[in-house]
């Protein structure tokens, strides 16, 4: 009996044993197939629920697994160009040239950092490489244009993309945008400067041409200097936060009124010492003429009286 009694007791034994061991073992890392399939989940459901900022986080670490991945490359790099990170765009593009081509997105990026030449350079090698009918490039090229003011080159660009749009779109609005911008332009260029020549006077038109440009004075740009320093609102001053720690029981800050200064101060030496005090003997208006009067009458009739210890007794009998 205590031999079958011991047995139970050290499978018991060997039992927790054997799950410290499986407790203490480390957990084996997943593959890494599997690690890119659900880093892949994440971000698919990143870019619809709009992160952009965690969705490239997670490209980065696709890339670290698998730094050639075309798909995880290319995402980035939207999400880049979403997120208005240019700079960013163009060294990874300059990194993994080799890889893939993506000379729209350096054309666009070179675009958006306001380095014209550079990206029409780049335009004109996707047009000889693309053709003409790349709705990218002419996007593109049109917005080029207008930046630096061909709006009739501009015009046309957009009347060829208008022509080929389909209809209620989101692409037809935006062409609708700028085609009204650069008809604007070219409208004010044709005629509506030249209108404005002619409603000139002949003094001043006959003599505009040969005319030298304006000069502002100094005395006009200060007043004006001036002007803009007086509009500026003023600084609005700084209000410190009270320590609530700090402040005594049953005091409110901005409600309880603010204790005397001169509490420290003796009774005798404060501002407020002798205010509101009435001199000894003082009455009112005209107490003095009546105070005297009465003292004299007083006295009279003290005076008139015989004194009760005078002479005029005799001596009391015994």
């Amino acid at each position: 009996m205590s031999g079958s009694s011991r047995r139970p007791a050290a499978s018991k034994a060997l039992s927790k044993s054997d799950r410290k061991v499986q407790k203490r073992t480390p957990k084996q890392p997943l593959p890494v197939p599997e690690r890119l399939k659900r880093l892949f989940t994440s971000l698919c459901a990143q870019i619809d629920g709009g992160h952009f900022t965690n969705a490239v986080k997670t490209c980065d670490k696709i890339l670290k697994l698998e730094p050639r991945d075309a798909d995880a490359l290319q995402t980035k790099l939207f999400l880049l160009l979403q997120t208005e990170q240019y700079d960013a765009s163009l060294a990874l593009i300059e990194a993994n040239d080799d890889t893939v081509s993506h000379e729209f997105e350096r054309a666009y990026s070179l675009y958006r950092k306001q380095r014209e030449p550079e990206a029409r350079e780049v335009l004109n090698a996707i047009k000889a490489e693309k053709g003409d009918d790349d709705r990218g490039a002419i996007h593109l090229e049109a917005q080029l244009n207008y930046r630096v003011g061909s709006y009739h080159v501009a015009l046309d660009l957009y009347n060829q993309l208008l022509d080929t749009a389909e209809p209620r779109s989101e692409e037809q609005s935006d062409i609708l945008t700028n085609l009204q911008a650069s008809q604007q332009h070219v409208d004010f260029i044709d005629k509506g400067f030249l209108h404005a020549l002619d409603g000139l006077p002949t003094s001043i038109s006959s003599t505009i041409e040969s005319a030298p440009p304006p000069t502002q004075s100094t005395s006009s740009a200060a007043a004006l200097a001036s002007t803009v320093a007086d509009a500026q609102p003023a600084p609005k001053p700084v209000v410190k936060k009270v320590r609530m720690s700090r402040v005594p029981a049953g005091v409110v800050p901005g409600v309880t009124p603010p204790p005397d200064p001169e509490r420290w101060l003796k009774k005798s030496e404060r501002s407020t010492f002798g205010q509101g005090r009435r001199r000894k003997g003082a009455g009112g208006g005209g107490g003095a003429t009546q105070g005297s009067a009465a003292v004299e009458t007083a006295g009279a009739s003290a005076a008139s009286q015989p004194s009760k210890s005078g002479g005029g007794k005799g001596k009391k009998r015994k």
